[in-house]
């Protein structure tokens, strides 16, 4: 791909050994991985104002921490566990059950996690940049790649020796020419949502009145009826750590694709009309919501896949039901595949399909390694894997995993001066265990002292 810029021209920002584009779960975890018991300089670059993508600016929940069930086993671990461990600190993380099928969540405070990124980030010694966004990119030689980035200072050149996308979007891969599917080219991509928060809402008298099972049971009823526009007959309604207050995934925007602005803006749009609706019926029919408002709208629409690279190795929804790991794999996973589409009768709902025999499974390493890349790596929801399997694992402390695999992995390339594809995944792999990462199947929840965070296990609000 040609570039639009004459890069001789570009002012120079930086140079690092190791760039991580995107400040995601993701790319924060990353960049610190980069930097254990490491002695290369890293740059993590953010185009918001803040870090934690996903994680900060629609969501309050990590899922894929645990299997789902009624004997759920932990099988994430490492610097993940760092940051839970921050939050718990000033009690602003609680257990929440296995309310919606995807397994016990981690349910924090996403204003304080903005915080823990940033002092993650700082005391690591990483160069750290918000408001910066990647607008090309272009290759010099094998050995380096220059990245163009914009903010408000203006176009700058950062040069880089190794480059992890955790863009979400694939935005480094796309400018490089790396082969990608853009989903909605052969099945339909996920739809995508407005979360909102609402305040003031007595939990005692919704609890009372049937909980989530009453609220259901009134959407279904309101969306059959067309008494409220609302685009499902279910959805996601839970407590927060804050008092009083619950977050909710019950917005659904489909057909739309997140790459193309103007369909982007129109989702929008239109997510916003979907929460401003949903407090209408929330305060109409629900018990315990009479008083309630909305008080927090996402930063953004929450998109949930848009490019994904072919790697050199593709996760297919078949290894996913297999239930094995294989030798390659560098991270667990147990989630089960979540695939929010639109339904033959019009309305948008979840598909769920759940891991078999010990309901987990094995990422390969070559998910994360874009085909025959030398300096290159992804992690977060662009990695290479098919719809289904992707569906499966996008869950944020998989994409925490991911994180943490390319970090050790983009340093131990340098220091045996290797090519992605050929960093020795033994090696690799030994190094994950030995700060914590967990790749076997725990033998029972026992395993969960693996963590400073077991006791709360069994805490929910």
């Amino acid at each position: 791909m040609a570039s639009l810029f004459n890069h001789n021209q570009i002012p120079l920002l930086a140079e690092t050994d190791i760039l991580v584009i995107g400040a995601g779960s993701a790319g924060c975890v990353a960049a610190l991985a980069a930097t254990v018991q490491s002695q290369y300089s890293v740059m993590l670059v953010e185009r918001y104002g803040f870090a934690g993508g996903t994680s900060t600016q629609m969501l309050d929940t990590f899922y894929g921490f645990f299997t789902p069930g009624t004997s759920p086993k932990k099988i994430v671990g490492g610097l993940p566990d760092r940051v839970v461990n921050e939050l718990d600190k000033t009690n602003d993380i609680f257990l929440r059950p296995n309310t919606y099928g995807a397994g016990t969540g981690v349910n924090y405070n996403p204003e304080r996690l903005k915080f823990v990124w940033d002092k993650l980030i700082t005391e690591a010694g990483i160069n750290y940049l918000l408001h910066t966004s990647l607008v090309d990119v272009i290759q010099q030689g094998t050995e380096r790649k220059t990245c163009i980035f914009w903010n408000k200072s203006g176009f700058y050149k950062v040069i880089a020796r190794r480059v992890i996308d955790a863009t979400g979007d694939a935005d480094f891969c796309a400018l490089s020419g790396c082969r990608t599917e853009l989903a909605g080219e052969n099945e339909p991509a996920q739809s995508m949502t407005t979360t909102f928060r609402m305040s003031n809402v007595d939990l005692a008298k919704f609890k009372t009145a049937g909980g989530n099972k009453m609220m259901n049971a009134l959407m279904a009823e309101a969306f059959d009826n067309r008494t409220y526009l609302l685009p499902r007959k279910e959805g996601s309604a839970h407590e927060m750590c804050q008092s009083g207050c619950i977050s909710t995934v019950a917005v659904k925007v489909s057909g739309l694709n997140a790459l193309k602005v103007e369909e982007l803006t129109m989702a929008e749009i239109e997510g916003r009309k979907q929460a401003f609706e949903y407090e209408r019926f929330f305060r109409d029919k629900v018990p315990g919501y009479e008083n309630s408002n909305i008080i927090g709208i996402s930063h953004q629409i929450g998109v949930r896949e848009t490019r994904r690279v072919y790697g050199e190795h593709r996760l297919t929804k078949e290894e996913c039901l297999s239930g094995k790991i294989p030798d390659s794999s560098v991270l667990l996973c147990g989630a089960p595949i979540e695939d929010h589409r639109k339904g033959e009768n019009g309305q948008d709902e979840t598909y769920w399909e759940y891991i078999p025999g010990t309901g987990i499974y094995g990422v390969p390493y070559g998910t994360l390694v874009p085909e025959s890349s030398s300096m290159t790596w992804v992690a977060g929801r662009c990695f290479s894997a098919t719809h289904d399997a992707h569906a499966s694992c996008r869950s944020m402390a998989q994409t925490m995993s991911m994180g943490q695999a390319v970090g050790l992995a983009a340093v131990q390339s340098l220091k045996n001066d290797c090519d992605a594809k050929d960093v020795d995944v033994s090696l690799l792999k030994n190094k994950l265990v030995e700060i914590g990462q967990i790749l076997d199947v725990p033998d029972s929840i026992a395993e969960t002292s693996r963590t400073g965070w077991k006791n709360n296990l069994n805490v929910n609000k």
